[in-house]
């Protein structure tokens, strides 16, 4: 098997030598058992001027191709997310772009009736975040002013998603965070939204690992209390409440708050460390999935899932623990670098041309931190061409000064 040598945190170097890779199989009928979207990353032109506060410019074909991979494996795509680097990077234009162009994909892809996504609905292949993120913060007013600008930019982005076909996910604010004055203030504008909506939406509530400038959501800093506002917004709206995405990395909350919600109303998780126990259930629960790590471990995450609808939940349950480590390795912190991971591996995998990043987020992490990630990767059986992520790899190593 290949080997190479890869840096350690120590100041040194060892060989390591390479598991191979793993083969998992496309479904060949459409995921049933538990209802998964991966949380999909973009990638930019490389030739494009990928710094901070550079306009995002996109390699399209390349983007496309990717969410056409997760499809192929029975997943739905969550875009426009942070994952694809909403708030990091990706501005509104290009945002705006994205929604549309992925909604025309996935009409294509129902159009196919291919065997893993039969029967499905955009809808179902695609859910896309609505946010404020065309708003500047240093702008924003101040009092009912800034709450009503907050309003608007919501209103704007979900036509732009409705428009498309996907989902709607209602993504939390920063602009929201900053301008409202307490729980009746997020309580007013959810409120407004959901009964504008034509078509049940996802909520997601996204922790301050992820984003610090998402402190005292739902008014609160305290997670019960904010947790308290949060039902009651839902439990007033829930025919307008497909699920909620919770992104705050705490599986004892989301297993209370799961038990919570009115009937009907799902619970995607969004915790990249707990995911394969919230996942599985407890026995009278479980949750679904909108997850950034399935973007990184899609062919394992699809076959776990085939496992459950094939009633073999022990089998589904080992396969995503196998992925685990890589998880919490990825999302480690500072969390919101996760994404440079999910690239990262991308590249290994020969899914774009280069490892860069639109904002220049590739920097986000540190040679040994993604020498790590290749390790994990490898012995989760998630580098699908075991001889070009070691080339790729060793080229990686090389420019950066390791072993020379």
């Amino acid at each position: 098997m290949t080997s190479l040598i890869l840096p350690s945190h120590d100041g040194g170097t060892r060989e390591y030598r390479l598991q191979g890779g793993t083969s998992w199989a496309r479904p060949t009928a459409p995921l049933t058992a538990r209802r998964a979207y991966a949380a999909a990353h973009v990638i930019p032109e490389v030739l494009a001027d990928n710094t901070p506060g550079a306009p995002a410019r996109l390699d399209w074909d390349a983007t496309m191709a990717y969410r056409h991979e997760l499809w192929s494996y029975g997943l739905g795509v969550a875009d426009a997310m942070d994952t694809a680097q909403r708030g990091m990077g990706l501005d509104w234009a290009a945002t705006q772009q994205l929604i549309k162009r992925t909604g025309v994909e996935a009409a294509s892809v129902v159009s196919a009736n291919n065997p893993a996504t039969a029967g499905k609905s955009v809808r179902d292949l695609v859910s896309c975040g609505a946010g404020t993120d065309q708003l500047d913060l240093d702008a924003l007013p101040t009092g009912e002013a800034g709450l009503k600008a907050v309003l608007e930019a919501y209103r704007e982005q979900i036509a732009v998603i409705s428009e498309a076909g996907p989902k709607v996910i209602i993504m939390a604010s920063r602009a929201l965070a900053k301008a409202a004055r307490g729980p009746e203030d997020y309580l007013n504008v959810y409120s407004t939204l959901l009964q504008e909506v034509d078509q049940p939406v996802i909520l997601h509530w996204l922790g301050t690992m992820f984003d610090p400038a998402l402190a005292g959501y739902w008014g609160s800093d305290d997670v019960a209390t904010a947790t308290e506002t949060f039902l009651g917004l839902i439990r007033d709206n829930a025919a307008k409440v497909d699920g909620v995405k919770v992104s705050l990395l705490d599986a004892g909350h989301e297993v209370a708050l799961r038990a919570a919600l009115p009937e009907g109303v799902r619970l995607y998780t969004g915790d990249d460390f707990n995911y394969p126990e919230l996942i599985d259930g407890d026995g009278s629960h479980h949750s679904d999935a909108l997850l950034g790590i399935f973007a990184a471990i899609y062919p394992a995450a699809s076959v776990a899932l085939q496992n459950y609808d094939a009633g073999n939940a022990a089998k589904a349950r080992e396969i995503l623990d196998s992925t685990r480590e890589l998880g919490k390795h990825i999302f480690s912190a500072p969390t919101f670098y996760y994404k440079t991971g999910i690239a990262f591996m991308s590249w290994l995998n020969g899914k774009q041309p280069g490892f860069q990043m639109v904002g220049g987020l590739h920097s986000g992490r540190s040679v040994c931190h993604l020498a790590r990630t290749f390790e994990l990767a490898d012995q989760a059986g998630l580098l699908k061409d075991p001889a070009l992520a070691a080339f790729r790899m060793s080229d990686y190593l090389r420019i950066n000064g390791v072993g020379v």
